[in-house]
């Protein structure tokens, strides 16, 4: 069912269940956590990890509450502030997602909030791939300051899109993809390759990616692709967390003891993002998405301070990012 601009969410009313899955979840993360901690002989590291904590208070509440994994706030504060090394902030962005996304997406699933499970199927097949492929082909040759003006310029050329479409006051959106067909799971895929390839970067990157293609191809409501992204990350995530821990081998000490100083954190702070969505109406999803990406361009800006050469490239993605967001909305598919 198309719900236009100012309709109210056009769901059927659904019984909300006790989420008890996050709860077990919950109680065996902090159990284990605190088992783990009460053994190390020190523990100092816990309050030198203040700044972390308080990043990541923040970052995993966006992350559960909107398309950005708490990697978009968490990679570029520790990177550039806190001087922690790029590679340090990306593996463990994986391992603290893998916490965080995890409760959030158990917290939808337990209150059966809806979301589009053709989407999440297709994106994370070519997420898998993308992943893998950028993981070993395309990080390595990457500047981490040229990749984050790009994520930022990227994303915020998104968020000036979807305000456009918004701002239409006919504009119908719909609850899940509509006559989809097999262009769309060739389409999602394709999508899902590309996120998966930015999310080897940076920790995250394929949902808000893929959560451009929902809402402006797709026309799907920002209160159902913004639970399916959260769901999608976490699949991605905890693939991220086991390639780099167990396969690749370089998971360090540091980013190992900033992910035990956080987990307490995300572990409620994620899934509390996830609930609030629950509550908002799409507008106001849409609302908080626009604002998270400004700051985090303007905040890149600030931090990074880019010479004449980056802004160029700054601007280029700009444009051909709303290029490529207004194309994608100007297109018609048959609903």
């Amino acid at each position: 069912m198309p719900t236009s601009k100012n309709a109210p969410h056009s769901a059927a009313p659904t019984r909300r269940r006790l989420p008890l899955l996050y709860f077990l979840f919950l109680v065996s993360v902090l159990g284990v956590w605190f088992y783990y901690v009460s053994s190390l002989p020190n523990v100092a590291f816990l309050r030198q990890r203040w700044a972390a904590m308080l990043t990541m208070l923040f970052g995993s509440f966006i992350a559960g509450a909107s398309p950005e994994g708490s990697a978009a706030i968490a990679y570029p504060v520790f990177t550039l502030l806190l001087e922690i090394p790029p590679a340090v902030a990306r593996n463990f962005a994986f391992a603290i997602q893998s916490i965080g996304m995890t409760s959030a997406s158990l917290l939808i699933l337990g209150l059966r909030v809806k979301v589009e499970w053709r989407y999440i199927l297709f994106v994370t097949i070519g997420g898998v791939f993308g992943l893998i492929f950028g993981t070993y082909y395309v990080v390595p040759f990457i500047s981490p300051v040229l990749a984050k003006l790009f994520f930022v310029s990227l994303w915020l050329s998104f968020g000036i899109a979807l305000w456009r479409e918004n701002r239409r006051p006919q504009r119908e959106v719909f609850e899940s993809i509509q006559n989809f067909g097999q262009n769309d799971r060739v389409w999602l895929i394709a999508f899902g390759l590309v996120g998966g390839v930015i999310s080897s970067i940076f920790g995250t990157g394929i949902n808000i990616f893929t959560f451009c293609l929902m809402t402006i191809y797709y026309r799907v409501s920002e209160k159902v692709a913004t639970p399916s992204s959260v769901i999608i990350m976490t699949i991605e995530t905890i693939l991220g967390f086991f390639l780099h821990v167990q396969v690749l081998q370089d998971f360090s000490q540091e980013s190992f003891q900033l992910w035990l100083a956080c987990i307490p954190v995300v572990v409620f702070f994620a899934p509390l993002g996830a609930f609030v969505i629950t509550k908002l109406p799409r507008q106001g999803i849409a609302k908080i998405l626009y604002a998270i990406l400004v700051v985090q361009f303007v905040g890149a800006m600030f931090v990074i301070k880019p010479t004449l050469t980056q802004t160029l490239l700054c601007a280029a993605t700009l444009a051909v990012g709303l290029g490529l967001f207004m194309y994608l909305g100007k297109l018609k598919r048959d609903v």
